[in-house]
């Protein structure tokens, strides 16, 4: 399959990190939103970085302006009659895919493969909102995906292989590693990396070491690039909720079980680097410690 032209559906964080990507790699990318002006922030984002990359000198200024202009703006979903492969990264709701990939089932062509950045929800469940199963797929891409080099394809029941190797390829193209996932809740990073975040959660409740120095030492201790609530608050923290949910309501686990605390921080409607607040204060445009909030 020639793959020329891919479609992006949702220009928040992931989806406008996949649509950077997919136009450095030579792709044109068609990137979509509900609203206008949720794509046109999709492409200042995109452009930021694109421009911290000029100055490092990891790209040329005619670099970027080549990759911005392989990136086009469709409010609608009337675009995708254009595309090649989809790939949506919408928010982390069944519903609301489901209504994207109904709606782009009935515009696109035949053979056309739908693929999911779903996080948490399975594959197989969302497969079954259109009509070609067979190419339906997930791949997920991890935060920031300029910088994360991983990709899991998760099959569904009924995924072709041709399907399958068809996306793996796409995802090298996309200059990045894959593994094969199984069709469960979680998949296998976040499933492992939700364990992980639990015992954060209960190490911040029980005192042992402040929200600040907990992302110090797992950045210090175990080389992550980012601390859990830092990347809790670049990812959101309502999605990291909803992985919570998706793998307590699948597996029936204790320790899967969404914690209280992140469970306030998203009814406080406090959900990271989007609203302004999380487990840090972004308002005044920089990364500080919360002083009007008892963690």
């Amino acid at each position: 399959m020639n793959i020329k032209n891919i479609m992006v559906i949702g220009s928040g964080l992931m989806g406008s990190g996949i649509a950077q990507v997919a136009a450095q790699a030579g792709y044109n990318v068609i990137l979509n939103d509900v609203k206008m002006e949720l794509i046109e922030k999709g492409l200042n984002s995109i452009t930021k970085i694109l421009e911290g990359q000029v100055k490092k000198e990891k790209i040329t200024a005619a670099d970027k302006d080549a990759t911005l202009s392989r990136i086009s703006k469709a409010p609608s979903f009337d675009e995708a009659k254009k595309a090649d492969f989809i790939i949506e990264a919408a928010f982390e709701n069944f519903d609301v895919k489901k209504s994207i990939f109904e709606k782009l089932d009935a515009v696109c062509r035949e053979d056309v493969i739908l693929a999911t950045n779903t996080s948490s929800i399975p594959i197989t469940s969302l497969a079954t909102t259109v009509k070609r199963p067979d190419k339906f797929i997930g791949m997920h891409f991890f935060s920031p995906v300029p910088l994360m080099r991983l990709v899991e394809i998760i099959p569904g029941l009924k995924t072709s292989e041709d399907t399958v190797k068809i996306t793996q390829e796409l995802a090298v193209n996309l200059k990045k590693e894959t593994v094969r996932v199984k069709d469960v809740p979680g998949f296998l990073v976040n499933r492992i990396n939700a364990a992980f975040r639990a015992e954060v959660f209960t190490c911040l409740l029980e005192g042992v070491a402040s929200l600040e120095d907990i992302d110090k030492a797992v950045k210090l201790g175990l080389n992550h690039p980012m601390g859990p609530f830092e990347l809790n608050d670049a990812v959101g923290l309502d999605i990291g909720l909803n992985v919570f949910r998706t793998l307590y309501e699948g597996y029936k686990d204790k320790k899967f079980r969404p914690p209280l605390i992140l469970e306030k921080m998203v009814q406080s409607g406090d959900l990271g680097k989007k609203t302004g607040k999380g487990w840090y204060d972004y308002t005044s445009g920089e990364k500080k410690p919360r002083k009007d909030v008892n963690f």
